[in-house]
């Protein structure tokens, strides 16, 4: 792939590995509790008399230089493939979240206005399901979200590892957030295009039996079923609107997180009390390794 950008080599393969790694969910919100959660942890436990963490952003400096690498490294080397299985593993493992929640949203979205609803919430709809259906109602459409993240993610990380490269996406450049908003926008599309059929079956099996009997066998019978009623492009529907969502979307979180993944490693990298020298002998950024290489 030839020389990797400056920018690559300290922010965008930790993305992926910390998913597969902890994280486990396409939302916002657990990603940020358990990163939190992690600093509680580490900051309670640590010893007083030799403290390891300065507070919480060296906690979280440390973290990011050190423990960032574990799928690239179990892979062996930073390369095309390798990006794609990284990031495939982080959407694999991500279902085990991703599924129920997105059961619940799409009950929620379903169910009749007003006083007759049938769910107040989103536990409370988990918790119906599960009182109803057990544990595998919980977990209706598991294997066609796996078929959806496994792959998508794959496409997602790899799509932004050669898009941040071809656009030369360094540091210094004063382009740099446009472009990192152009990389992670197009990701977002090409991951979505990806595999938007398999989202379509998704959100029928786990609607399936919402109102009236369930219809669908499985993803199959699903596929059978939703083709002869409406034809190919029943496995197109909403895709425009979805489009327009995710470029923004990704956009602003490949954006944000590269950015800073990119100061909270140069931070780390720098001693402490260290002054950033006025004139180099050589080209120098903060010096942090491919976490492959760690």
């Amino acid at each position: 792939m030839g020389r990797a950008s400056g920018l690559l080599e300290r922010a965008s393969p930790g993305y992926p590995e910390r998913w597969a790694t902890g994280a486990g969910c396409s939302g916002p919100g657990l990603p940020t509790f358990h990163w939190a959660l992690s600093f509680q942890v580490r900051l309670q436990v640590q010893s007083m008399e030799k403290p390891q963490y300065q507070g919480t952003l060296h906690c979280f400096q440390s973290i990011i230089r050190q423990e960032s690498g574990n799928t690239l490294r179990a892979l062996g080397r930073d390369s095309p493939l390798n990006q794609f299985l990284a990031g495939a593993a982080a959407g694999a493992i991500q279902c085990v979240i991703c599924c129920p929640m997105e059961l619940a949203k799409t009950r929620l979205q379903l169910q009749d206005a007003g006083p007759a609803r049938t769910y107040r919430g989103s536990l409370d709809c988990l918790a119906q399901i599960y009182r109803q259906e057990g544990l595998r109602g919980v977990n209706r459409g598991m294997a066609s979200t796996l078929l959806r993240e496994t792959p998508s993610f794959g496409v997602y990380f790899l799509a932004y590892d050669v898009l941040t490269r071809a656009l030369g996406c360094e540091p210094e450049d004063r382009l740099l957030v446009p472009k990192l908003l152009l990389a992670g926008g197009t990701s977002g599309i090409l991951s979505w295009l990806s595999t938007y059929p398999v989202d379509v079956v998704k959100s029928r099996l786990q609607a399936d039996g919402l109102r009236g009997a369930p219809r669908y066998r499985g993803i199959l019978d699903c596929v059978r079923q939703s083709y002869r009623a409406e034809g190919w492009r029943v496995f197109t529907r909403g895709l425009a609107s979805t489009l327009l969502r995710a470029f923004p979307v990704n956009a602003a979180t490949f954006a944000t997180v590269t950015v800073v993944l990119t100061y909270a490693r140069g931070e780390e990298a720098r001693p402490e009390g260290d002054a950033l020298p006025a004139a180099p002998a050589a080209p120098a950024g903060p010096a942090l390794a491919q976490p492959s290489s760690l």
